[in-house]
């Protein structure tokens, strides 16, 4: 058992005014388990980055290990070449016996190493790569959400097979993923970094409980704060009144006072000052007990929808529908049948390639009228409801480019309450004047939420919306959900996700 040693860390990209992170220090283990977590933009794959000696950086961090990362890169090019070939250019030092022990326990066939890349689905690329990245020993291996576009049973293989290994670093937002496979989590918190042994629900537990703490105590102290100030305050007034009553006075009025009650009436003025000064010591004591306590509480802000009630029950009607492409020899899928109703949430589970995102292609160009793609043939039934209002999240990112303005002018947004959204979504007000090209991927899919979130509409359409988000933020749209039930249709892996607000699940 060896380990890293990151001491004084700190990094920004070249014309950014914030640090990435500023004197971040903390050890790990390199036979652990290690589940990185924290929210989009704080720095993940960053950090993978600076452990592979890309980015220059201030402070040290102190290793033996050879380190590899998940996901290999390979160009358009690249797809031509089988993945045995593909793996000779990621891991030259593996031999190929290696590759299909790993590939045995990941459940694969040995002939998608001999196909080209191209041929292989989402899920059989994604097991290739891992399967290459641990061919070898006596590495400390980096995987950076490794389940993203996965379908459910791609998910369950690459969890039984993280789960039998050891000696790397996960970044993941899948709390399922993170539960079976890590045996400690390193939390980029708000302003602090954690390393804690157990995995993410028990970690979760462990925050809540002393954020709960942290807020108890911030209110006790802003209590005694408030009553110091007010003791302080009324000791200051009284000083202030005796001072101004040393010298003059009514020898009438004040029968009782004379030339010689000066000294008295000073030092006990001067007895309120130094009590004032007692005071106003507390007060700081207590405001710097105090400072710290909530910085890194997760302020997970309510969300809001606006969903349109429609006047029919049953939106969307398929019966016994099928679905092609002209280019493809056979059916997607054959005699599928589901309703979406007022009020419904329907997930729609699936093999990657079986046809979801098609479904939602087809819905799209029946109310969408003049948008169909020629190449989709459609069998059977397939019925929405007249006169409906769709709010669409796309897969795809690769067509944000510009700016937010840019945006919200063509989509007709209002931008102040589009750029709120965003705001309690956790997005620095620094992004706004960025081009949406220079954002992360998680980024990107809140631009799409938070579009569709202050869109009000009578279905909600979202296909895959999840990929790339951040664990808090998935929470934050599960409990809007769960608040505001809007009627949905969607794609979605996320087990915990479809479990929460999932009225039904229509398997395709």
């Amino acid at each position: 058992m060896a380990q890293i040693s990151v001491n004084d860390l700190t990094f920004s990209y070249d014309g950014s005014a914030d640090d990435i992170f500023t004197n971040m220090s903390f050890n790990i283990d390199t036979d652990w388990k290690l589940g990185l977590i924290g929210r989009n933009g704080k720095g993940k794959t960053t950090f993978l980055n600076l452990l592979l000696g890309k980015y220059e950086y201030r402070g040290s961090i102190s290793s033996g290990e050879r380190f590899d990362y998940f996901p290999y890169s390979y160009t358009e090019k690249d797809g031509k070449k089988t993945a045995l070939e593909l793996a000779e250019v990621w891991k030259p030092q593996a031999e190929s016996w290696q590759v299909l022990v790993q590939m045995n326990q990941l459940g694969m066939d040995s002939e998608c190493l001999y196909r080209p890349f191209k041929t292989l689905s989402f899920g059989e690329r994604t097991r290739v790569m891992l399967a290459v990245l641990f061919a070898c020993d006596n590495e400390f291996l980096l995987i950076d959400e490794p389940t993203n576009h996965l379908d459910s049973a791609a998910r369950e293989s690459v969890k039984s097979f993280l789960a039998s290994k050891k000696g790397f670093i996960l970044v993941s937002h899948d709390r399922d993923l993170l539960d079976a496979v890590c045996d400690h989590v390193l939390v980029m918190n708000r302003a602090t970094i954690e390393v804690q042994a157990g995995n993410f629900t028990s970690w979760w537990e462990n925050k809540e409980k002393l954020d709960a703490f942290r807020q108890s105590e911030n209110e006790k102290h802003l209590k005694e704060i408030g009553k110091l100030k007010a003791a302080a305050d009324r000791s200051g007034r009284w000083a202030e009144k005796n001072e101004n009553s040393k010298i003059g006075f009514d020898p009438v009025a004040e029968h009782d006072r004379n030339i010689s009650t000066r000294a008295y009436i000073g030092a006990k003025t001067k007895k309120m000052q130094a009590r004032v000064k007692s005071y106003q010591v507390r007060i700081g004591r207590e405001i710097e007990e105090k400072e710290g306590l909530l910085q890194d509480i997760e302020q997970v802000t309510e969300l809001k929808i606006v969903p349109l009630s429609f006047h029919k029950e049953v939106l969307i009607n398929a019966r016994e529908l099928s679905l092609k492409y002209e280019s493809a020899a056979k059916e997607l899928f054959r005699d599928l049948s589901f309703q979406v109703c007022r009020g419904d949430r329907v997930v729609l589970s699936g093999e990657n390639g079986c046809g979801k995102s098609s479904i939602l292609k087809a819905v799209l160009e029946k109310v969408w009228q003049g948008e169909k793609s020629p190449d989709l043939i459609t069998s059977g039934t397939l019925e929405a409801a007249a006169g409906m209002i769709i709010s669409y999240v796309s897969q795809d990112t690769s067509f944000l480019i510009g700016s937010l303005n840019e945006f919200c002018r063509k989509r007709g947004l209002s931008e102040s309450l589009f750029l709120a959204v965003l705001r309690r979504l956790d997005f620095g007000r620094e992004q706004f004047v960025k081009n949406m090209e220079d954002f992360s991927e998680g980024q990107k899919k809140k631009v799409l939420i938070a579009a569709s979130l202050v869109t009000p509409a009578h279905l909600y359409i979202w296909d895959e919306p999840l990929n790339y988000i951040d664990v808090f933020s998935r929470m934050q749209i599960e409990d809007l959900i769960l608040k505001f039930k809007p009627t949905m249709l969607l794609v979605e892996h996320d087990i915990r996700f479809q479990e929460k607000v999932a009225t039904r699940v229509v398997n395709v």
